[in-house]
């Protein structure tokens, strides 16, 4: 009789434990439906968040952020973020998801469950426009002082290079490292490039030259959560409905998104 007592008391714990497993696989979406807020930590990177005339948050991922938020019916509120903490973030439970231009590396990967690449991108390398025609490759940029976003992937690539660099908070500050001539050059991301360097834009005295890798940007939530697949449901049908490419064209980068299937 004890024996079948064991094994019942046995076969109840696991049972409780499988289904305390499954509440913990679906929670997150639970989680932030409850609260009625998705916190999503981003960085100003223009054109993916950066804030307009009046505060408001604005930008790509910004903008696809409210979207998806509203599907879940809820709200999205914008955290902004030390980019090298985002993980940490993540677990601490102080954001829900990092959207902001974040490139899929296998170290995000592993560290967070991600959705699928929903844009191309590259790290490219910004000099003085007067400097540039001396800078037109991955040697000659080597010899270089660097200002990086700390824990990015232009961080990533300048230590590739063996270069000497300095890291700083964000890309926008970065951008801002080189015009100053406090750094001789930066590597951000060619999204941001392409919106804030050369003629017409804030750093007019500023170009990219070099192009040093070829990525992709995903979106990331916390390990184990059900919002990562709940959002490629939502690109799914956002990119079916052509919201996506509507949203990526006010911005001029349509040309980079990534098809979803």
């Amino acid at each position: 009789m004890k024996r079948w007592i064991c094994i019942l008391l046995t076969l109840v714990l696991v049972l409780s434990l499988c289904a305390c497993g499954g509440k913990d696989a679906e929670s997150d979406r639970k989680y932030v439906q409850e609260k009625g807020e998705l916190v999503v930590g981003i960085t100003e990177f223009e054109p993916m968040d950066y804030t307009d005339e009046n505060g408001d948050w604005i930008g790509f991922d910004a903008d696809l952020a409210k979207a998806f938020a509203e599907s879940l019916g809820v709200e999205a509120k914008f955290q902004v973020i030390d980019w090298d903490n985002k993980i940490s973030e993540l677990e601490g439970k102080t954001i829900d998801v990092v959207w902001n231009g974040m490139t899929l590396t296998d170290d995000v990967k592993a560290a967070m469950a991600c959705s699928n690449a929903y844009f191309n991108n590259a790290q490219v390398v910004i000099v003085p426009k007067d400097k540039a025609e001396n800078y037109q490759t991955a040697d000659s940029v080597k010899s270089l002082n660097f200002a990086v976003e700390n824990g990015s992937a232009g961080m990533e690539q300048v230590e590739a290079l063996e270069a000497s660099y300095t890291p700083v908070l964000d890309q926008a500050t970065a951008l801002l490292e080189v015009s100053s001539g406090t750094a001789d050059a930066a590597v951000v991301d060619y999204l941001m490039a392409a919106a804030m360097v050369g003629e017409g834009t804030s750093y007019a005295d500023l170009t990219y030259t070099v192009s040093l890798n070829e990525e992709q940007y995903g979106v990331g939530f916390r390990k184990g959560s059900d919002l990562a697949a709940a959002l490629n449901e939502f690109f799914k049908k956002a990119y079916k409905d052509g919201t996506m490419q509507q949203i990526a064209d006010t911005y001029k980068i349509g040309d980079k998104l990534i098809e979803q299937k």
